[in-house]
């Protein structure tokens, strides 16, 4: 019989880094899933379905939702995000580890339903920082950047409930904080 895989959370506002943190870990790490969520909001320039995430109606989501088919669920910035159950459970019973990259609301839920679940956020060095990143995105309108840094203040309080928080000044050193982690962790 395999042994089981490893649940790892990862949270962080909106622009603290986290794709290109967990890039780096992946680049360095290889047993892993990176759990794909559904999301109603539209695919950002680049964004390619099944890939980033699933990009589902709000319909779509509702009746999945009324299916149990996800493992968590939540609304964040006006959209709808979950996490698909069948992968996630699958890859866990290969004796992978799966990553889920989900927001604060999510990750409450997976660690109710999963203790044995590690969580990690990720941080921005300062909510500037954050902003900068955001606006240098170009990808958001004002009141959208607007909406995110007020979150974003929500969740950062929100950290201290984590089992770890990685702040991201390097994504290189917080790749590096992540796989030490992932190597201690039992």
């Amino acid at each position: 019989m395999n042994k089981k895989g490893r649940a790892f959370i990862v949270s962080g506002p909106s622009g603290a880094g986290k794709s290109t943190v967990l890039g780096e870990v992946f680049r360095r790490y290889s047993n892993y899933h990176f759990s794909v969520s559904a999301t109603t909001r539209a695919p950002r320039p680049g964004e390619r379905d099944g890939v980033e995430y699933f990009f589902i109606t709000q319909g779509q989501f509702d009746e999945m939702v009324e299916k149990g088919q996800f493992l968590e669920h939540a609304r964040y910035a006006k959209c709808s995000y979950g996490t698909p159950r069948g992968p996630v459970e699958e890859k866990l019973a290969e004796g992978v580890d799966v990553f889920l990259d989900i927001e604060i609301q999510g990750a409450r839920q997976i660690k109710a339903a999963m203790p044995e679940a590690i969580s990690i956020f990720i941080a921005p060095p300062s909510l500037e920082t954050l902003e900068a990143r955001l606006r240098g995105r170009a990808t958001d309108s004002e009141e959208k950047i607007r909406l995110r840094l007020e979150t974003a203040r929500n969740e950062l309080a929100e950290a201290v409930h984590y089992d770890h928080v990685v702040v991201n000044d390097d994504y290189k050193r917080a790749a590096g904080e992540i796989l030490d982690i992932i190597n201690n962790a039992l």
